[in-house]
């Protein structure tokens, strides 16, 4: 796994592979479970399947992950220190960019990942927040450990970073663009956010 360029291969994949649900998961355990369903359901979709479907299966996959993913509260977490100093245009821009980013990276692993096997191996909660556990058993019985750390907005839970193999997914960005920002401006990093959006998109 590539952790030192911008488009990282996150453990968003994690969210569709099939799952083992254990009796006592609670909210935050059945949030990721209904997204791992869904996108699953996308993924092997029949009606979905050749180049003319590609379109409506990269949306259906992305309001999935819309629904279970706090861009938001990801994008601040991952900018860290820089984003209060920024304006709510800025703001904006940055989430839309960075969102788009994590999605096609995402999108272009959710057929690599589909059929593997994933078990839910523990759920803390405390107060506002959880974390949910879970080990990803590949094919060649390698078993990696996938994290969601999550927040509860009004009633809701939403994933607001992946931990893979003990490796932060906001940290590492956080890490990413505080070291652009040392050198350039923040213009120059929504810039190259844009470009590698746009490289990502090109490659699907």
């Amino acid at each position: 796994m590539k952790r030192k360029t911008i488009i990282l291969a996150t453990g968003f994949a994690a969210v569709v592979l099939i799952a083992a649900f254990p009796a006592w998961a609670g909210e935050p355990t059945e949030r990721i479970r209904q997204a791992t369903d869904k996108v699953i359901a996308v993924a092997s979709d029949p009606a979905l399947k050749g180049p003319e479907k590609s379109e409506a299966k990269k949306d259906s996959i992305r309001n999935i992950v819309d629904q279970v993913i706090d861009w938001e509260e990801m994008s601040r977490r991952a900018l860290g220190i820089h984003w209060q100093k920024r304006t709510e245009e800025e703001k904006k821009e940055f989430v839309r960019l960075f969102s788009r980013l994590i999605e096609r990276t995402y999108r272009d692993k959710v057929e690599d990942y589909a059929g593997e096997k994933v078990t839910y191996t523990g759920e803390k909660i405390d107060g506002e927040y959880a974390e949910v556990e879970s080990r990803v058993v590949t094919s060649k019985n390698a078993e990696i450990p996938v994290s969601y750390k999550m927040t509860r907005k009004q009633g809701t839970w939403w994933v607001y970073d992946i931990i893979i193999e003990g490796v932060s997914f906001v940290n590492n960005y956080r890490t990413q663009f505080n070291s652009i920002l040392a050198g350039s401006s923040f213009q120059a990093l929504l810039k190259q956010l844009k470009q590698k959006t746009e490289k990502a998109g090109a490659k699907q």
